[in-house]
């Protein structure tokens, strides 16, 4: 269970606060217009971004006082923060500890590289990569990595609607088997429809 009470985040001259809680095996889209700091509570909830006031519970375990690599916490920036000079697999890899996965954990990248359309690119580097496919890449390396929270900041706007179907409809079994929790960022209500067990619209400042 993640509990976020009373979390006042903040950017520039502009604050919010937040409470709600989240379930495992449950997903939550975030939506609202720009500027509405849906990614400023993504970042503070990794940890990139320090809190105003407030807490992050997980599993009963405070969070607000960790860093970010500290916490069991998997996070996709819209950047896709894959690293330019290693190939796909290694870039893969790197989202298990010591970069170093189990036969069946990298079984599950390789079907799912399979699922979404790049696993004749693992070999390759990621500048030689179109943006959907980085955007692909990124997303398995954050869902199947050994953390109880995942956040996505727009997971999906780079892919075609049919990939972002499949793409989207992925994450969710994944979320649904392991018992993990999903908080995303996007513009699309069909996303949230789809997708989200609940929808919090953050309206601006």
């Amino acid at each position: 269970m993640l509990e976020v009470k009373g979390l006042r985040v903040g950017r520039g001259g502009l604050r919010w606060q937040h409470d709600f809680a989240l379930a495992r095996g449950r997903v939550m889209a975030l939506m609202g217009p720009s500027g509405a700091g849906k990614s400023t509570l993504l970042e503070c909830l990794g940890g990139f971004v320090p809190p105003l006031a407030g807490e992050i519970v997980l599993d009963g375990r405070p969070l607000h006082g960790l860093r970010a690599e500290d916490r069991p916490v998997a996070t996709l920036f819209q950047q896709h923060n894959l690293f330019e000079h290693i190939s796909v697999a290694h870039n893969l890899r790197l989202g298990f500890r010591q970069g170093n996965p189990s036969a069946p954990q990298w079984r599950r990248v390789v079907d799912a590289c399979e699922l979404l359309g790049v696993a004749d690119l693992l070999a390759r580097l990621p500048g030689e990569l179109s943006g959907g496919q980085r955007q692909r890449v990124a997303l398995i390396r954050t869902v199947l990595r050994e953390r109880p929270l995942i956040l996505l900041d727009e997971p999906f706007g780079a892919l075609d609607p049919d990939t972002r179907i499949e793409a989207g409809d992925w994450v969710r079994r994944v979320i649904d088997r392991d018992g993990k929790m999903l908080i995303f960022v996007t513009h699309d209500a069909d996303d949230a429809r789809r997708w989200a067990d609940r929808t919090l619209e953050i309206g601006a400042a």
